[in-house]
Parts: C-alpha cells; structure tokens; sequence
C-alpha cells in the first residue's frame, strides 16, 4: 500500500476558504478551482482586474560570479542580455531537445531568480543541481516565497499609491524590489494572461496584509479572485504552453512555435547541437491553434484526422469566453499544418469539425 501524499498549502488557504473557493488538489498543493464562476472570473480579469494565488510556483535562488553564465548554459533564451531588473522566458532543454520546463528568469544585481512550475520544481531542482559548477550556489525559495498575480486592465489603478511610482511606470518583464502595502516585495509586469498586471513576490509572513489590502483596493475596481480555471482559459486564449500539457520532456521548443526563445547564436546551452540540427531538418509535427464548430470542446489527448488519417492529437482545449468559440491547440504533421486546413478532432464515436487558426486566439489582451 502506497503511503498517502502530504497536500501542501498556500499562504492564502484560510483566505481562499473564507471566500468559499471551491478547492482542489494541483501539483501537491491545495489550490482554488473557482470562487463564484469560471466565466465571471474570466471576464474580470479581460474587463477589469483579478488576483490569483499562484503560491504553488516555485522559485530557485542562483548566486556566484558564475551564475549568469550557468544559467545562460541551462536555458534556451540569452540571460547574459538581460540587464539587471529585467526579466525572461524561457525553455530548459535536455540535450536531446525535450523541454525540462518553461521557466521565467530575473536578473539582479547579484544574483538570478528563476520561477519554475509546480509540478516540477523537484525535477527541475535536480536538473540544475546536477549541472551547476563549483562557483554557483543553488537555493530552492519556494516555500518562503508568496505569490499572487494581479492582472487586468485595471491592474495599475489597484497598486497606484501602494507601490513606488517607479513600479507603475514598469515595462513588460521589468521588475523592481520595493514596498508593497509597506512590506518588502519583488514587483514584476509579467503575466500568464494576456492583459496588463503584476506578480508579487513576498515573505509568506505578510500574506494576510497584502491579500487584504490588495482586496480593499480592488474591490471598487471591479476585482475578482480567480482560480485555476479561469487562469487556464485565460492562458489558452493566448496560446500560452502549460506544461505537462502543451510543453514536456518529450517536446522541442522549435515543435511549439517557441522559436523565439531559442537563441542559436549563443555561444552554447544545453540542447543546442540538437535543435541546430531541428532547425536545418524541419521538425517532425508542429503545434497549431484550432478553432472547432458550434461549442464542442477538443480536449487533451483526442485524435486529430484529416480526410480520415491520423495527422496529431489536442494537447489543450476550452471554449473560450472572449471568443465564444471552443479552441485548443494540437501537434499535428507539418503538411497538415497551414492555416486554414480543415480537420477532425475525434471525440469518442463523434467527430468535432475545427481548423487551424492563428496564434494567439484573443488579441485585445491589455499587457504593453
């Protein structure tokens, strides 16, 4: 008999609890599904404001005069060109290509953070730890480290005066360390939704002043809090990965369209010879948004067909409620691949009719 898994909770569970979240086990954690709708949820954040606990993440320190060097080796994108108070994205590749994770990477001063998911911060703890040379000290921060997302239209309007001025003026993926409701905190405008926002990084010791002071703000800005569905329809409309999902081990970032993140002109990192080698030879399947009729959802693992032969399979779908139209994405065959080819997503004994579409699905999004 398998001895039972311990749940992790957030700084904010009592929070989430008080406000009658519907809550769920996610990535060992107990996380909130939904607080009064997916779809309401949904809308504020595109409309208004939300915050989301996203606590879950984790955050690794990285320190030593060899550490952006060491990072810049683990992932695909150019940390050596990012100045301090700046931010990126990233893929962490194995040799072969697959991706270990996507991860965001904050350079300071001294030291680097990088922001992991969930799931994998024990893999990807492992991965880095195995991989670090003698002059780079590696810290896992995860469990000191609270985190809430603030995102929307209105995101900016609900920090001004408790934030620095200087924090409201931020680019996209810039960030500052400053005081947030007269606590310590890193400010991030960054997001996983497509709109304008903010993550906060603080001592879990002040989670309950900024969760209440964030919601005293918010309020009469229209906030919401959002849980996990709404954050993945939000993503999804974007076309934004989710790992273990869109992203994993055995996917290529150039497979993903994430060729941007992957800078061949760097010197070396880890997946390089392989990728280089992908590039020159095409890849095998590549990830397509889908568009499909009427409401039907593609879900995650159904079969795609064209003129009846297996040509991918659905990695995410929804209906998306900026849109009203179910989407999803799928790897699919290269030559099945353009835009506008009509397919079949299998559904059991049904078919669902959708195309391919561009991505991203929603382009209103508010982020600068």
């Amino acid at each position: 008999m398998q001895p039972a898994t311990t749940l992790k909770y957030t700084p904010f569970n009592a929070q989430h609890r008080a406000a009658g979240a519907k809550l769920v086990e996610f990535a060992g954690f107990e996380m909130p599904l939904r607080y009064s709708g997916d779809v309401r949820e949904h809308l504020a954040v595109r409309r208004a404001v939300g915050l989301f606990d996203v606590s879950h993440m984790g955050e690794f320190g990285v320190s030593g005069a060899e550490a952006v060097e060491f990072v810049n080796r683990m992932v695909t994108n150019d940390v050596a060109a990012l100045i301090p108070g700046q931010a990126l994205y990233s893929p962490m590749c194995r040799p072969d290509g697959g991706v270990v994770d996507d991860v965001l990477v904050y350079r300071f001063a001294d030291r680097l953070m990088m922001v992991v998911n969930a799931s994998n911060v024990a893999k990807d703890f492992g991965w880095l730890d195995s991989q670090k040379p003698a002059g780079v000290a590696l810290e896992d921060l995860s469990d000191d480290t609270a985190l809430l997302a603030l995102q929307g239209p209105r995101a900016a309007d609900v920090l001004r005066g408790h934030v620095p001025d200087a924090a409201l003026d931020l680019g996209y993926y810039r960030f500052l360390e400053g005081a947030l409701f007269g606590v310590p905190a890193l400010v991030s405008r960054t997001g996983y939704t497509g709109e304008d926002g903010f993550e906060l990084y603080f001592e879990p010791r002040h989670a309950a002043r900024v969760w209440d002071g964030l919601l005293d703000a918010g309020r009469p800005r229209g906030l919401e809090l959002v849980g996990l569905g709404a954050r993945d329809t939000l993503r999804l409309e974007m076309a934004y990965m989710l790992y273990g999902n869109d992203l994993d081990d055995t996917t290529s970032p150039l497979e993903a369209g994430l060729a941007w993140t992957v800078k061949l002109d760097k010197p070396e990192f880890i997946g390089k010879p392989t990728l280089v080698d992908q590039k020159a030879r095409g890849t095998a399947r590549r990830l397509v948004g889908l568009e499909a009729e009427g409401r039907r959802v593609p879900r995650h693992g159904m079969p795609v067909e064209v003129g009846g032969r297996a040509v991918g399979v659905v990695t995410s779908g929804a209906f998306a409620p900026s849109l009203e139209k179910a989407v999803g994405l799928a790897y699919m065959e290269p030559a099945s691949a353009g835009l506008g080819t009509k397919l079949e997503v299998v559904a059991g004994s049904t078919r669902i009719p959708a195309r391919v579409v561009k991505r991203p699905f929603y382009t209103q999004g508010s982020h600068r």
